[in-house]
């Protein structure tokens, strides 16, 4: 397959690929790389599923052309746990049954982590602006924002 070829890190691997030109990151991700755990819900940017955290910021990787991720750090729900050991966000969003049917929880807990790597201790308002960028159809968002919240206490040492 001839295409562009990619060098970046994503969850702290060094990974080399090829892509086309106009495919996504997110088509990256899930298809050359196996790496399934971001969804495409909308397609547009709109609905937060397919969330990564590109150099530091989140971002909807559906808009993300695979092409610009060259040279970039990226953070998938695939590298948020360390082993078996979860992330506090994951077993706080397990407690608070702040997921059903898990299509937005990868792009949620992507988002929150994002949040508390820029703000260990936000207030609820800072939380639901946060996660604003994500849609949810199942759960309702007072439990997800429960869950940050008791994430970010326990992260804090609380």
């Amino acid at each position: 397959m001839s295409g562009i070829a990619v060098s970046t890190t994503i969850n702290g691997d060094e990974v080399e690929y090829l892509c086309q030109a106009e495919e996504t990151l997110l088509d990256v991700l899930r298809d050359r790389l196996g790496l399934t755990g971001a969804k495409e819900g909308c397609g547009t940017g709109d609905c937060g599923a397919c969330s990564v955290i590109l150099d530091g910021r989140l971002v909807c990787s559906c808009l993300v052309l695979g092409a610009e991720a060259q040279g970039a750090r990226v953070e998938t729900i695939e590298g948020m746990a360390q082993g078996d050991t979860l992330h506090p966000l994951q077993t706080k969003f397990l407690e608070h049954a702040a997921l059903q049917c898990g299509v937005c929880t990868p792009g949620f807990l992507m988002a929150a982590k994002a949040l508390l790597d820029a703000n260990p201790d936000p207030t609820e308002e800072e939380i639901r602006f946060g996660l604003a960028g994500n849609l949810c159809r199942c759960t309702g968002y007072d439990k997800i924002v429960r869950a940050v919240q008791d994430a970010a206490r326990e992260m804090n040492g609380g």
